[in-house]
């Protein structure tokens, strides 16, 4: 069960947010601050190919800082294992073995893998990390190219998830066939934001925010004892949002065709790929998920997103503690049962 509204539209009333991509933050903390012993710190730092910013609550700055610099490590270590562009990264030599040869790979990749590969399997495909062959013919990161039919069919010949071998008894990853590649770029946003909360909390902070793009993970309250305010931006109005949640130790993460797109002959082609189709999506302009860790939140949003509304919100109603807000390709929004009393929606005047 799912509600919709039609005609989205500008909030003229709301104040002092900060635009974080896909996603805003309501920083609304200054004038409420109830602690004089307690202040909101943050820094931002380009890492995972994005601009990423954390900020704490905390009564002692030269902590604060130290625990947001420890934080932005962690981040720049599981980029280093990672990311793709990196051609030392453990993910860079699984694909340069494919078809060749398992690679040794830390247990904390194996899992990220395994996971993704799960998360594959409940999207029924959708969410599929083996996509890399297709993201580099379409090379939207690049400006994007159009390629032919023959250059897709035989690129998806290489993305069965399924031929991606994992020995967690002899620590390998082994692509089945060569040609093969697995980027993570669907999950690995909400994964370090995962890991960054962790390393604050080690650090002594109990409340903060860190937000990498369109993925956000929340924890603790505000100085004045409120939850984080999320606003969720409306997908062909760069300043404006479809509605604004409240998040108290959970993540939210946001897949959309507007970050990075081009358009040729009137159609929007964008970064995230329709395994089935080779081709950018068409079902959704947007899809929003809300979870407790942004790891689930990252992949789940991508395979949403893929699998369209009703389908996405049909596999939101059978999982726990996930709830989701969809912009169909017409404009009009969906939202999860579970979601019904949490979330201010803009609403046609």
């Amino acid at each position: 069960m799912c509600y919709i509204l039609k005609g989205i539209m500008n909030n003229k009333n709301r104040t002092a947010h900060i635009l974080f991509l896909s996603l805003c933050v309501f920083s609304l903390m200054s004038s409420s601050v109830t602690d004089a012993s307690e202040a909101i710190y943050k820094k931002s730092q380009r890492l995972m190919g994005t601009e990423m910013e954390i900020t704490v609550v905390s009564a002692d700055e030269k902590k604060a800082h130290k625990a947001i610099d420890a934080a932005f490590e962690e981040i720049s270590r599981i980029e280093r294992m990672m990311s793709t562009y990196i051609s030392g990264s453990q993910i860079s030599i699984i694909n340069k073995s494919a078809g060749e040869k398992p690679v040794k790979s830390d247990a904390e990749l194996i899992g990220l893998v395994k996971r993704a590969v799960e998360y594959a399997g409940m999207t029924d495909g959708s969410f599929n990390i083996a996509v890399g062959p297709l993201i580099r013919l379409w090379k939207i990161a690049d400006g994007g190219d159009i390629p032919d039919k023959d250059e897709i069919n035989r690129a998806q010949g290489l993305i069965n998830y399924k031929d991606i071998i994992i020995d967690e008894k002899q620590g390998t990853i082994f692509l089945r066939k060569k040609g093969m590649s697995i980027d993570l770029g669907g999950i690995a946003k909400g994964y370090a934001s995962d890991r960054a909360k962790a390393v604050l909390k080690q650090h002594g902070i109990a409340s903060g925010i860190v937000a990498a793009a369109g993925d956000i993970s929340a924890f603790g309250r505000k100085v004045d004892g409120s939850k984080w305010r999320i606003g969720i931006q409306h997908p062909r109005k760069k300043d404006e949002f479809i509605g604004v949640i409240e998040l108290q130790d959970e993540a939210v993460s946001t897949s959309g065709d507007y970050e990075r797109f081009f358009i040729k002959d009137g159609r929007r082609y964008h970064h995230i790929i329709d395994p089935k189709t080779g081709e950018p999506s068409d079902k959704c302009q947007s899809a929003t998920v809300i979870a407790k860790e942004g790891t689930a939140t990252d992949a789940l949003s991508t395979g949403i997103f893929i699998m369209g509304p009703e389908k996405g919100i049909a596999l939101v109603d059978r999982l726990k503690d996930v709830e989701a807000v969809i912009v169909d390709a017409k404009g009009n929004v969906k939202v999860s049962s579970g979601l019904k009393n949490r979330i201010v929606l803009t609403r046609e005047e």
